[in-house]
């Protein structure tokens, strides 16, 4: 039997920052990263390698560098079983490590609609984080002209886009009234779906498919509506499941939607046992509900407070709930959101007023590449606390968003914000009377001075 202080399963996102952060705060302590993939590939990135990228090749994590140089050993193999009275886990080859504590980054799979007539058809595809599926997906998809893609999430939009960009035909299909639906109110998704058209894809919405049809490979689908559209493949984007099987069937608790429970320190009901990112439970920094929210910056984040709490607890490194921060990329416009959006936060009850400003990105706006920016904000009506931020404009709205997600991490209020300091520059932000976050701020403040109700 092989023994390590720290075993780690999974070498994606979340398992490779928990090992590396394990490593810098216990240096003494061993640890190992079992992993099935010879290279990890970048999660983000590989709606982009149908695309800008071109390749899987230029899409990997240099996991095994920051492994090597960490002192963070590596073990090539499928996980079989975990035996937490004898604190093992045994492998598909019959390897049997022993640790002392374990970390679970297993990730998740994509949903795969078994009621959906036709999903098993040649050419009907998923988008999982398997180098090997997509290669063979991406040479398949050469051959084709028209292809449909299911589900307009962020995945969805973004190979959308990319497999546009190559010339081909793309529709895009989506049962809720607009792309990006879950994440965005309605007046960003609108922005975004009126780029998508602009750039060639079709976008059908608010209707879902009945049927995907052909005899042994896939020739179109049926919508709920009647309607059939022809497509030589078809790509299947509505959602990922947790990879919870091993925890379950190690007798750890998992909630209804099959996430291992976790608590602040992410650990899981036995504390030598922990889980992060896709796998691991997540509820939301504002309303306390769990969250299916499923990203590589929350994952990063759960695997720093599990790799810093690995053998000591420390009351003030813990995971407090996500903020759930998005951000895609259509061309040169960008699309961010953090926190809740407006309609979520009215579904909750809660009493808010939003603040909205359109403004530019740099001053003047003469400048050849300034952009529009949009930014809104939600915010408590008698708190004043910013529960929540959505922007568009040009590719700097990506840490615009990101500081959004800050300001509502620490529970800022809208005079916070007007009282902060920024620091501007023509070629590099918006002019400082007209910052469109401070102008949006100066808009809630109105609303809640004057008692109005949006």
């Amino acid at each position: 039997m092989k023994k390590t202080d720290v075993l780690i399963i999974g070498s994606s996102a979340a398992g490779l920052v928990a090992a590396v952060t394990g490593k810098r705060y216990y240096r003494d302590k061993e640890i190992t990263v079992i992993t099935m993939q010879p290279s990890t590939l970048v999660p983000c990135g590989i709606p982009y390698i149908f695309g800008t990228v071109g390749t899987s090749e230029k899409d990997i994590m240099p996991a095994e560098k920051m492994f090597e140089s960490t002192g963070v050993k590596v073990h090539h193999g499928e996980v079989k079983a975990i035996d937490r009275l004898a604190k093992t886990v045994t492998l598909m080859d019959g390897t049997l490590f022993g640790y002392e504590k374990l970390v679970l980054g297993t990730g998740s799979t994509p949903y795969k609609p078994t009621w959906l007539p036709g999903v098993d058809l040649e050419n009907v595809f998923l988008v999982p984080k398997d180098r090997n599926y997509l290669d063979l997906m991406q040479s398949k998809l050469a051959d084709c002209k028209k292809i449909i893609t299911i589900g307009a999430g962020f995945i969805g939009v973004e190979i959308s886009d990319e497999l546009n960009k190559t010339g081909k035909q793309i529709t895009l299909v989506e049962k809720l009234p607009h792309i990006l639906g879950l994440a965005f109110d309605e007046d960003i998704s609108i922005r975004a779906e009126e780029l998508l058209r602009k750039r060639g894809v079709e976008l059908l919405t608010g209707v879902g498919v009945k049927e995907i049809f052909g005899k042994s490979r896939v020739e179109g689908i049926v919508l709920e509506d009647g309607r059939r559209l022809e497509a030589d493949a078809v790509v299947l984007s509505i959602g990922y499941l947790p990879n919870s099987g091993l925890a379950k069937e190690a007798g750890l608790e998992v909630n209804k939607k099959g996430f291992i429970k976790v608590d602040e320190y992410m650990r899981t009901e036995d504390p030598d046992i922990f889980a992060v990112g896709d796998c691991a439970e997540k509820r939301d920094f504002v309303t306390r509900k769990p969250s299916p929210v499923m990203l590589a910056s929350t994952a990063c984040a759960e695997a720093r407070i599990a790799g810093m709490n690995l053998f000591k607890l420390s009351a003030i490194k813990t995971f407090s709930g996500t903020i759930s921060i998005f951000a895609t990329a259509i061309g040169d416009r960008g699309f961010g959101v953090a926190g809740l959006t407006e309609k979520i936060a009215r579904g909750e009850g809660f009493d808010i007023v939003t603040g909205v400003f359109e403004g530019v990105d740099r001053h003047p706006g003469t400048l050849n590449d300034t952009q529009k920016q949009f930014v809104k904000l939600v915010v408590g009506r008698e708190s004043g606390v910013i529960l929540g931020g959505e922007t568009s404009g040009g590719l700097s709205v990506g840490e615009l968003t990101n500081t959004i997600g800050i300001i509502i991490q620490n529970r800022m209020s809208i005079n916070s914000l007007l009282t902060a300091q920024i620091g501007t520059h023509p070629l590099l932000t918006a002019s400082p009377a007209g910052y469109p976050l401070l102008k949006a701020a100066e808009d809630a403040s109105s609303k809640i001075l004057n008692g109005l109700s949006k």
